[in-house]
């Protein structure tokens, strides 16, 4: 695949001119990435990022734990400090917004009626929280969690209020839910579906997220249909909830974390390939040679789970973004990691590593309700996805394994007597 790929991709960039304008739409991690691995490798040229939020880039991360505790800020969660930035000699055009592109003239247009020709364009607007439906949002007590704006916010209503409501069971509610219990803060987390994280995790992993949230506080209801959001009857700066069997909660607010749309209407106009995000190559390349995307809003073909694949994780943000700037300037290493994921909750630090199809049988090394337990699932004594519950080092271990494809026994793996190394 290495190869192929790279000579093909080297013949579709071969008759165009090195780039000396470079503009990134996006000022998220994944473009901060670009902008710093551009400057790294050479790339002394015009360099524009044009983004919507007045921040310079910043992980997203700590949004729902420590900056949501009101532990983190700016200062410590930005990519580059202001200073470092500066030296990257980057137009940073923020806030405004690219409200069109023009792929024949090769010119990016803004909302404050700016314009700029570029040599290249690297697409990585990330996506927006998906929003609940009107229909059932009849309150102004409803939040939302996706910018260092919002969490800065929503910090400052939680620790202001009793209880909050968590519309939805994936990783973004549930670490809100954590931090809210953190900081004494009642909780109900409500998810449509019969158990917890279900799109990313076997049913074990979510049985035991069930039972951490339970031990904690939360009141977790499953199976459970929203009617509707609305102000209380008797106190306006509250909010209701109404479900499908009639039945009420009454809360200071609400946090709908239910997932992300990305933002792909900016590529879908200039005619660029979308389908679940911008469809780009190993190298981050879309069907124009001259424009490439990455991060959350990307769609690229996954060596390891031998598909295509849109993750949102920090760690595809980050190398992503590296292996499509060194593509730009011509350097085509394929950007081929194992997808990777973490989550803090509590006292729990989980990590998710590869592919674990949600019918995998998985073999357990520790103890999973005493909260330190590496899963495993293997096929042909290959392993092909792991789950690593306060034990990072396992993982980390696993990932050299998994990288080198080497066969592992099954006796080995689950005896936690003996040390895994």
């Amino acid at each position: 695949m290495t190869d192929a790929a790279a000579a093909k991709a080297q013949a579709a960039h071969a008759g165009l001119e090195a780039p000396r304008t470079i503009v990134v739409i996006g000022g998220g991690q994944a473009a901060g990435w670009v902008v710093k691995t551009l400057r790294k490798e050479g790339f002394d040229g015009r360099l524009v990022m044009i983004a919507d939020e007045v921040h310079l880039p910043y992980e997203r991360p700590p949004l729902s734990k420590a900056v949501l505790a009101g532990e983190a800020d700016i200062d410590t969660v930005r990519l580059v400090k202001p200073d470092d930035f500066e030296a990257l000699n980057v137009e940073a055009w923020q806030p405004d917004c690219a409200t069109s592109i023009d792929r024949e003239q090769r010119i990016v247009r803004t909302q404050s009626g700016r314009e700029v020709q570029y040599d290249r364009l690297v697409i990585a607007t990330g996506g927006a929280a998906r929003k609940l439906p009107e229909s059932l949002v009849k309150t102004s007590h409803v939040a939302y969690l996706r910018t260092l704006d919002e969490a800065v916010a929503l910090g400052e209503r939680l620790r202001a209020s009793k209880r909050v409501l968590v519309v939805g069971g994936g990783w973004i509610g549930l670490e809100v839910a954590a931090t809210a219990r953190k900081l004494g803060v009642e909780a109900t987390v409500v998810e449509g579906a019969p158990r917890l994280c279900a799109r990313s995790l076997p049913p074990m992993v979510s049985g035991f997220l069930l039972d951490l949230h339970r031990a904690n506080g939360v009141d977790v209801r499953l199976n459970a249909t929203l009617v509707s959001l609305e102000d209380h009857p008797n106190d306006a700066t509250r909010m209701r909830a109404t479900f499908a069997d009639g039945s009420t909660l009454d809360a200071d607010f609400a946090v709908a974390g239910i997932g992300l749309t990305p933002h792909t209407a900016l590529a879908q106009a200039a005619g660029v390939k979308v389908e679940d995000g911008i469809v780009v190559d190993h190298f981050g390349a879309t069907d124009d040679p001259r424009i490439f995307a990455c991060g959350d809003v990307a769609n690229h073909p996954s060596a390891w789970l031998k598909r295509r694949v849109r993750l949102e994780s920090w760690a595809n943000a980050q190398n992503q973004a590296i292996a499509a700037a060194k593509a730009l300037l011509g350097i085509f290493e394929p950007y081929a990691d194992i997808p990777w994921f973490w989550s803090d909750q509590y006292d729990v630090n989980l990590q998710i590593l590869g592919d674990i199809p949600g019918d995998a049988q998985l073999a357990v090394r520790g103890d999973l309700p005493g909260k330190r337990a590496t899963l495993f699932y293997l096929e042909d004594s290959a392993i092909r996805g792991v789950i690593a519950i306060n034990t990072p080092r396992e993982l980390k271990l696993s990932r050299k394994w998994m990288n080198q494809g080497r066969t592992i026994d099954l006796a080995t793996l689950t005896d936690a007597t003996t040390a895994l190394a």
